[in-house]
């Protein structure tokens, strides 16, 4: 079919065939359909929707784009974990090395940050001469060398994806179910992946605020993984808050390393071990997850998470002398400190407004090309159901720039919330679906 039937097929509410998929995502890679009939195709894939079987088959045709790893290329069971995104989310940054040292290979497909969302590369690239952009023969070499690899999608994972979602951000379909399925499955199945574990957000700082919408995304994620012949489990994970006790760039990969050494705030270790126990069973590894996270928990405090991240620095050019010296990841900034207008207990911490006041400090790229301040960032001193009298400290925000301080503290201050009373917060794992789960539900 012409691009035009294809189009108004969709547009009109039909279901396309899996050529007619193929051919689409491999007009988007070698540029035959416009720019203009590919964003048509995609405002009508947000406006219509597509069933399960659609979005497996647009999965499979994105991947297909480009090159694949054969599975057998690893020596271990290959595993992956992704986040939807979220504020303070240095997840990843626990989650593979940690992996790794129980027994999986994590080939980790990344991203950069958006809006007020944080990006693994740019937290990563915080450590002097780290390498995140890696072809698929040094991402293999790499996983052989240090059991994990976190990088960007090079343009030979999935590049109909790169083209794609750029039109998505221009069009307004970034929030489209399908189109996010196909983007994050996609780069996952070149892989060459045995299972994947999902971190979906849910709240202020996600891509999806409401509860039900981010199920939803949950579920569709793990029928298409599924219906593309990839094992996959999602996790439905609070982000009404900050994760974590910093946001930024190098003043996360200091939290994550201080989680690594076995320290670090407790629901940052509780998110990676729980994610790293369902990549255990989905692996093969461990039978259960109970058996999972004492596996990971034993090798997370014996300091063996922290040498497979120093491994995979050295394997992709970076600095690993760093690792040991928080100082120099940080580096000099201008800090300001935000306090509380009154007492009582801090009932919640808005991860929207404390996810833009790190971007305003400059911790996030303002356009194409900006530059990112790698030891901006906000580091949380009375966290959720702490007592504070006026006058405390709450946040700390740092900058290289003085002149965005001010500016940022505006957002920081508004995401605070005190109350008499301390409440209850929300658990931090709300859920978890995978395939028999969808199953039971209908």
């Amino acid at each position: 079919m012409a691009a035009v039937e294809i189009i108004a097929a969709k547009r009109a509410g039909g279901r396309l065939a899996a050529e007619q998929w193929r051919e689409f995502a491999e007009a988007a890679a070698d540029g035959s359909w416009s720019d203009g009939q590919l964003a048509a195709l995609l405002m009508a894939i947000a406006v219509v929707g597509l069933d399960v079987e659609e979005t497996g088959w647009l999965v499979e045709a994105m991947a297909g784009t480009g090159g694949r790893i054969a599975p057998e290329r690893f020596t271990r069971p290959a595993v992956d974990k992704h986040s939807t995104g979220g504020v303070g989310d240095k997840a990843s940054l626990v989650v593979a090395p940690l992996a790794a040292a129980c027994g999986l290979d994590v080939p980790m497909v990344s991203g950069r940050g958006l809006g007020h969302t944080g990006g693994t590369l740019d937290k990563l690239e915080s450590i002097p001469g780290m390498r995140v952009t890696l072809s698929i023969d040094e991402l293999v070499e790499v996983v052989g060398s240090a059991g994990c690899a976190i990088c960007g999608a090079s343009d030979e994972i999935a590049p109909a994806d790169a083209v794609l979602y750029a039109l998505r951000d221009a069009t307004a379909t970034v929030d489209s179910i399908p189109l996010i399925c196909g983007s994050i499955l996609s780069k996952k199945l070149a892989e060459g992946i045995g299972g994947l574990v999902l971190d979906v957000k849910c709240g202020s700082g996600a891509v999806f605020a409401e509860d039900a919408e981010a199920e939803a995304l949950a579920g569709t994620l793990v029928s298409a993984g599924a219906a593309a012949g990839l094992s996959t489990v999602a996790m439905l994970t609070d982000m009404s808050r900050p994760l974590g006790e910093t946001v930024g760039n190098a003043i996360e990969v200091v939290e994550a390393l201080e989680c690594l050494g076995g320290k670090g705030p407790g629901d940052l270790r509780e998110l990676s071990l729980e994610l790293v126990a369902r990549m255990l069973v989905v692996g093969g590894v461990s039978p259960s997850t109970r058996e999972g996270i004492d596996v990971a928990t034993r090798a997370l405090d014996a300091g063996h998470g922290f040498e497979r991240f120093e491994r995979m620095v050295l394997a992709q050019g970076g600095d690993a002398a760093v690792l040991s010296d928080p100082g120099r990841l940080l580096g000099e900034a201008e800090v300001a400190v935000v306090r509380a207008t009154r007492g009582g207990f801090v009932r919640g911490l808005n991860a929207l407004a404390i996810g833009q006041a790190a971007a305003d400090l400059g911790g996030s790229r303002a356009g194409r090309g900006g530059e990112i301040d790698a030891s901006a960032g906000v580091r949380i001193v009375a966290g959720v159901g702490s007592e504070v009298s006026e006058g405390d400290a709450v946040l700390e925000l740092r900058s290289r720039d003085p002149r965005r301080l001010q500016g940022a503290a505006a957002a920081a201050r508004s995401s605070i919330e005190i109350h008499d009373e301390p409440g209850v917060p929300r658990g931090l794992v709300l859920g978890t679906i995978d395939a028999d789960s969808l199953s039971e539900s209908t």
